[in-house]
This record gives structure tokens, sequence and C-alpha cells, in this order.
């Protein structure tokens, strides 16, 4: 049928706009993905504007798929109702405190995230849509019944006023006729369009709207694991902030212990013991910092996998370096040019605007189609007339009509032409935003390379000043002991290693985040794991003259703390 339509077009001498993409029903009902993201050249950007080849296709095996289903172990952890709200506060209190590897999170995220739903459901959205551009290929079918039954009822008396009466007058009223009649009609239209120079460009633009979200549903997914990596990662550092927090309350606690015992004695001034209440106030608030920082960081994890309201999780392991990153910056950005699917979709949205061009122009065209209609009518009708002559009429009759329509829209005033100059040029819009897009992922690859390189020197000189430190710290408090120092020494390397223990829990957590940043960008998983730590199997014991144990404080008014030092 198709070649019969090309045969007609080219005895009219009439040359249809034809899209390179979707040529038939059977190739654009093949949804199947192909292999791999192809790369377009620079050089090639140009002719991609003008005219359209071959399109990348989402390849979902790229990666390691989504999880569908919770384990056992994770099954009370499903997300709650999408439209459920919270009406009471025994609803959102907190009941259960969930300890969870990175591992669980990521497979909670992928499960629960209402995000990554939506998304997938786009892309069955573009399918759908797709599947109903193909249908334009098949001709439609309309089936029409008037009265099933239909009854009709009438009533007729007429008056010949050229009848002369016996007595003279004029006029005669003739009987009166009652009519009854049942049908039934029934109508079929069969309408197919051989020739619609819209059609191919429409169901080549569904297509590559499917892929794009198909593609957008694989950068949803990367980024839902990048966000919970970061989100467990910041966990943890909290965690070990809050640690340090701790054991430097705890620092804080034994050396105002020492000052007093001092000043008890005789052997220190009033002014040591003031100042290391100064640095345990220090401490505190520095603690209390960073378990507000943790609680913020706990709610939003459990925010991002969707737990239920009443459940918090924890980091079940402390921060820990995941590992060392193998590529070269060169490799990495390569990876990064071939594995990015923000690339395909700018070259999906030149193929989708050149489609619309072309359907712009099929407003202007002729449209040749073949219609068929058949109709059948069934009557069946009673006619009475006074005063007893009555006729009973039964039959049917059928009719059937096939040709060929034509329609051409010859003037439309220049907006056909400029609709098509519109998408023409946003597809010229889109090839400059892929440059664009180049330029951010190599910058964000670089970013996160140098971010890796300076986080990982980071790492070595925060480890040393940490050592450095405690054992400044040990002597201080040794030379204090004997006399030969002040309080203050003591007081400036505690707040020292505070620092230094800080900025060597923030740098692990940096480094791990940018190790997650570029395993996201690239694509690459390419991560060797750090050797085993020789340690003892016993662990260190704390002298029973240092354990301190730190009693919880209640929260004041903030009106009332205010007062505290306002004497």
């Amino acid at each position: 049928m198709r070649q019969i339509a090309a045969s007609l077009l080219l005895i009219a001498g009439i040359v249809p706009v034809q899209n390179a993409g979707v040529a038939s029903a059977q190739e654009a009902s093949d949804l199947s993905s192909d292999n791999g993201a192809a790369l377009i050249d620079q050089s090639t950007l140009p002719t991609a504007i003008e005219t359209q080849g071959s399109r990348p296709q989402a390849d979902p095996s790229v990666m390691p798929p989504a999880a569908t289903t919770l384990p056992e172990t994770l099954k009370t952890l499903n997300s709650p109702p999408s439209l459920a709200l919270p009406d009471q506060p025994d609803q959102v209190r907190i009941r259960e405190l969930r300890p969870l590897t990175l591992v669980e999170v990521e497979q909670l995220a992928e499960v629960n995230s209402p995000r990554l739903k939506a998304v997938a459901l786009e892309v069955q959205q573009a399918k759908s849509s797709l599947r109903a551009a193909i249908s334009s290929w098949y001709p439609t079918l309309n089936l029409t019944a008037n009265g099933l039954p239909q009854y009709l009822s009438s009533q007729q008396q007429f008056y010949d006023r050229n009848v002369i009466n016996p007595d003279g007058s004029s006029g005669q009223q003739e009987p009166v006729r009652f009519t009854e009649e049942d049908s039934v009609n029934f109508t079929a239209q069969l309408n197919w369009n051989l020739i619609d120079p819209r059609r191919v460009p429409e169901i080549s633009a569904a297509r590559d709207t499917f892929e794009r979200a198909r593609d957008s549903y694989l950068i949803a997914l990367r980024d839902l694991r990048l966000s919970t990596a970061s989100a467990y990662y910041e966990l943890q550092r909290y965690d070990s902030q809050v640690n340090v927090g701790r054991q430097s309350v705890a620092a804080s606690m034994l050396s105002l212990r020492y000052a007093r015992a001092r000043f008890q004695a005789g052997v220190a001034t009033k002014l040591e013991v003031l100042e290391a209440e100064t640095q345990l106030s220090r401490d505190k608030d520095n603690l209390s910092g960073f378990l507000n920082f943790q609680l913020r960081a706990r709610r939003n994890l459990a925010r991002i996998i969707n737990l239920p309201q009443d459940i918090t999780p924890t980091a079940a392991a402390p921060s820990k370096i995941v590992g060392i990153w193998e590529p070269s910056l060169q490799e990495s950005i390569i990876a990064a040019y071939a594995f990015r699917e923000e690339l395909d979709q700018f070259i999906l949205e030149i193929s989708i605007n050149n489609s619309g061009a072309n359907a712009a122009l099929a407003a202007v065209q002729p449209v040749l189609g073949l219609y068929n209609n058949f109709t059948a009518r069934r009557s069946d009708s009673q006619v009475t007339q006074e005063p007893s002559t009555s006729s009973d009429v039964y039959g049917w009759n059928m009719g059937n009509s096939v040709g060929l329509r034509a329609t051409w829209n010859i003037f439309d005033g220049g907006r056909a032409r400029a609709e098509y100059r519109r998408r023409k040029q946003a597809a010229e819009a889109s090839a400059f935003q892929f440059a664009n897009q180049r330029g951010l992922i190599r910058y964000q690859v670089e970013q996160s390379f140098y971010d890796l390189r300076t986080n990982q020197q980071n790492i070595r000189t925060t480890a040393r000043e940490v050592l450095s430190q405690r054992e400044a710290l040990r002597l201080a408090r040794l030379r204090f002991a004997a006399g030969v120092t002040t309080q203050r020494e003591v007081v400036d390397n505690q707040r020292d290693l505070t620092s230094a223990e800080v900025r060597y829990v923030n740098s692990l957590a940096d480094y791990n985040i940018t190790i997650a940043e570029l395993r996201r960008y690239t694509g690459l998983d390419q991560v060797v794991s750090c050797p085993p730590l020789d340690l003892p199997a016993d662990k260190a014991q704390t002298p029973e003259s240092e354990e301190v144990q730190i009693k919880p404080t209640p929260t004041i008014p903030a009106c009332q703390a205010s007062m505290l030092g306002s004497g």
C-alpha cells in the first residue's frame, strides 16, 4: 500500500517532506535499545542540525539496574503511601533509630524514592505516546447506529378545496391517516490516509521523546545514588564530629578537675581555673553544634530514602576511606563524554525539533486518503386510514461507497513556514546547549579530580597534625602537672587538637564524597580498596584517672540562658 501511495505521489509530482527517522510502522514499533551512546563530533554538528541520521539510544546495561524489592531485614522500612499525611503528633514522633549500611541505604533509596518512581512513569507515558503516534499508520473504523430501534408515529389529515359537494359547497375533508414506523440505521466508515506528510515526523519525534525519557530515568537514578551516598557520608562526618566533640568535652572536664585541685592546693591561680571553665564551655558549644548537624543529617537521609515518619536512620559504620581512584584525569574526561546521557539528550532534542519542523511544513502539503462508507437501514411501517384502510410495509436497503479523498491547504498566511523556522532555530539552540554541557561535564570531572587530590593530601597532613597535637597535649599536661607551665598551654593544645581532629574528619568525608562524584560523572567504578590495617587484637584501655563521665545537661530556654552571661 505504501508503494502505491509513493507511486501516486510521483505521478502527481509531489514529494513530501520525509524524516530519516522512523520509516515504517515495523521500525517505529521496535522499542529495543542498542548498546552504547554515539558521540557527535564537533565538525558534524551543523549536519546534525540540518538532517537527521541515527540518534543515540539509552543503554540501561551500562550500570546496575535499580532495586525493585527490599530484603526481609528491610521490609519494615517500606515507604509510606504517597498521599498519606500525618495529622497526629504521635505519628511523627521518632520511635526507632535504625543503623544502616551504605548498601542498605542505596537499596532503600532505589525502592522508596518517589522521584525515581515518577520518572519511571514518565518513561511509560512517553512509550504510550509513541504507540499512539504509530497508530497513524493504520486505518480507522467508525461505527454509528441511529435508533436501536427508532420509533416514529405521525398523524396526517388533508383538506381538498377543489372538490364540489352535492349541496353546492366546495371543499372536502379527507380521512385521517395514522403512520407508525420502526426503523434501525447502521453506518460503518473506514478511513485510511495513504499519504500523510505529517505522519513520519510525528512518529520520529515521539520515538526521540521516548529515548529522551529513558535517558532522564538513567540520569535520575545516578543522581539519586550520588545524593544518597553523599548524604550517608555527611552523616558519617557529623557522627565523627560528635565523637570528637565528646572527647573534647571529656578532656576539658579533666583539665578543669586538675585546675581546681591545684587551686585548692594553693599551687595554681584562679585564672587557670577560669581558663579551664572557658575551654569547657567552648567545647560544649561545639558539641551542641555537632549534635545539631548530626540530627539534620539523619533527617536529610530519611527524606532521601523516604522512610516511615517514626524512624530515623543512623550510620552503622564509622567514616573510613572507600578506596583509591585509579583512572587518570584524561581517562576520566573521555569516559564522562561517552557515559553522560545529558549529551545524548541534546542530540535527541535536535532531532525532535527537526521532526517538528518537517511536521510544520506538512500542514501545507496534500493528504491523500482512502475511504469506504457502508450504510444499512431496516424499516417496518404501518399506515392506517379511516374508516378501515390499512397497510403494513417492511423493507431494508444497503449502500456502499469507496473512493479517494484529497485535502490540500494551499495557503495559511505563512504560518507553516514560520513554525518551520522556529523549530529549526530551536534545533540550532540545542546544538549550542550541547557545547555548553560538554564544557560543564569536563569542568565537573576536573573539579572533582582536583578536589580528590587536595583531599588526599589533606588526609595525610591532618593525620600527622592529629598525632602531633595528641603528643603535644600529653606533654603540656605533664608540664602543667610538674608546675613548669600554665593552664593556658594545656587549653591551647587541647583546642588545637580538637580543630585538627575535625579537619581530619572533614577531609575523610570530602574524599569519599569526591569519589562518589567521580563515579557519577564518569560512569567508572575503578576504585581500589584500601589494604586492611594491622591493628592489635586488644583495645587500648583508658587510664582510670582520665575516664570522665559526661553528664547530660537539660535544655535551658533562650531567655534564661542569655541571663547567665549578663552578670
